[in-house]
């Protein structure tokens, strides 16, 4: 199956692509991301440009992450189900429960489709939200930004983990881990570089992280 194709796809995952904020901005970060990771350099793709804002930096980031992952998800849709998967995990040591403060307060165990279909439209909702994720250039980001972009970012890193601790084999099976790892390196180096996740939420993966930043 390609990665790009839509293929059998569980079209309820698969979401179309969230665009970089609108304006000159957004768009012109955007065409750095993509120059900059065509160079192969991830190290450097992942820093802020000299004299941007690091707000806009970390916004377009985010839409390009969460496409990232949403992306990657969508090629596994099939074969992570309520039955394979009844709990989100990442091994047997760490469980993730499902609360998004405002319509689910508190935690709920749930399947990880159904934990990575809430976590998608939770994100989306995020990003759809002007008063949090500004599509007009000069309006102002609000104080709890960076919070919001962490939050995003410790749960799409809970995705990546469920995938290499349940996935990882039929990953290898659809000739994609490369792709796989790729992603993942770039997402770690990024999340590195901006300190957005706690060291205590990268234990599931903790031997690949580091064997990632040591390699960079």
């Amino acid at each position: 199956m390609s990665l790009f194709g839509l293929g059998n796809r569980n079209q309820k995952t698969f979401r179309p692509k969230k665009n970089a904020p609108s304006g000159n901005k957004g768009a012109q970060l955007k065409r750095h991301i993509d120059a900059t990771l065509g160079s192969g350099n991830l190290r450097e793709a992942v820093r802020l440009p000299p004299g941007e804002d690091i707000n806009e930096w970390l916004a377009v980031n985010t839409v390009d992450f969460f496409n990232q992952v949403n992306i990657l998800y969508g090629t596994l849709a099939e074969f992570c189900t309520p039955t394979s998967c009844p709990t989100m995990s990442a091994g047997p040591k760490f469980e993730y429960r499902w609360a998004d403060g405002v319509q689910i307060r508190k935690p709920i165990e749930v399947s990880a489709p159904k934990y990575v279909d809430y976590l998608m439209d939770w994100i989306e909702a995020q990003l759809d939200n002007e008063s949090i994720f500004p599509q007009r250039l000069g309006v102002p980001f609000p104080p709890n930004f960076r919070e919001v972009v962490k939050t995003i970012f410790k749960r799409l890193f809970r995705v990546y983990a469920h995938i290499y601790h349940s996935h990882f084999q039929r990953i290898v099976s659809l000739k994609e881990e490369a792709h796989l790892n790729t992603c993942f390196k770039h997402f770690t180096l990024f999340t590195c570089e901006f300190r957005l996740i706690d060291e205590g939420e990268l234990a599931p993966l903790r031997d690949l992280i580091e064997s990632i930043i040591q390699a960079h």
